[in-house]
């Protein structure tokens, strides 16, 4: 995962959130956004390796598109 950088105070203690009692740690929204984007990505190349004619016809349909979009 990301590592997060956290500016501290000189005299706070070099403990985790978890570690200390009675904090609780939930994961935040960019973790759950960078797992997104690896299912997304895994699920992609899944596709590719499955059905290789896809990005091909991916590509045609975008070009196809763009050239519709400029006359």
């Amino acid at each position: 995962m990301t590592h997060r950088a956290r500016h501290k105070e000189p005299d706070t203690s070099r403990a985790s959130p978890a570690d200390q009692p009675g904090h609780d740690v939930v994961p935040r929204r960019g973790d759950f956004l960078e797992f997104l984007g690896l299912v997304l990505a895994a699920g992609a190349l899944v596709l590719v390796v499955v059905r290789p004619e896809l990005p091909e016809a991916l590509v045609r349909a975008l070009s196809s598109s763009t050239a519709g979009l400029v006359r």
